[in-house]
């Protein structure tokens, strides 16, 4: 889909937008919901991030937005350095672009993306969450970062597989609908002369 790097990063830009969202609505609510509400005795997520003063991040409590603000900053930053240039490596490794159906190879590019970024940033956010007023244990952390990996894997597939990667793709030539046509014309173009 994009083809220059200004595409890409428009691309991981659009991707890491609906991400990030969904993945702190999942984290707040169905990971840790039912603990906050148990920690705080109310009857509502909202009401019991707010009674601790937000979301504890390296044990210090901030806003819904900010923890939406750092994770898209982190996930930006993975997204463009790791997580697209090496799954589009590793999908190359198994897939010929140009002999692969697009829809194949652009799976293999996601479940790549997926198996890259979902144990980095699970390990980050167990970092990021981790319950430090309790005191530091390295094993403590493991343990954190290897039950986030297996609550955010499924979501992560899924979600990206048949929602989030769907959107994208279409918001994408949405925007850049002019750009798509062209080529397609120059390729028809350069069929038809040869």
């Amino acid at each position: 889909m994009p083809r220059n790097q200004f595409q890409r990063m428009v691309f991981a830009f659009i991707t890491v937008v609906i991400t990030v969202h969904a993945y702190v609505f999942y984290s707040l609510y169905v990971i840790h919901g039912e603990m906050f509400m148990q920690i705080t005795g109310e009857s509502g997520v909202i009401a019991a991030i707010n009674k601790m003063g937000g979301v504890p991040v390296f044990g210090t409590p901030v806003p819904i937005w900010a923890v939406v603000v750092i994770e898209f900053v982190l996930a930006y930053t993975l997204e463009n350095l790791l997580g697209s240039p090496l799954s589009f490596k590793l999908a190359c490794k198994n897939f010929d672009p140009r002999t692969t159906h697009p829809v194949l190879f652009e799976t293999a590019i996601i479940c790549a993306t997926v198996g890259i970024m979902c144990p980095v940033m699970s390990f980050i956010a167990a970092f990021l969450y981790y319950n430090y007023q309790a005191g530091f244990n390295m094993w403590t952390l493991l343990a954190d970062w290897l039950k986030l990996v297996c609550f955010n894997f499924p979501f992560a597939f899924f979600t990206q597989l048949f929602f989030i990667q769907p959107a994208v793709r279409k918001i994408f030539k949405t925007i850049f609908a002019k750009d798509i046509k062209n080529r397609v014309k120059l390729e028809e173009k350069s069929s038809v002369n040869n």
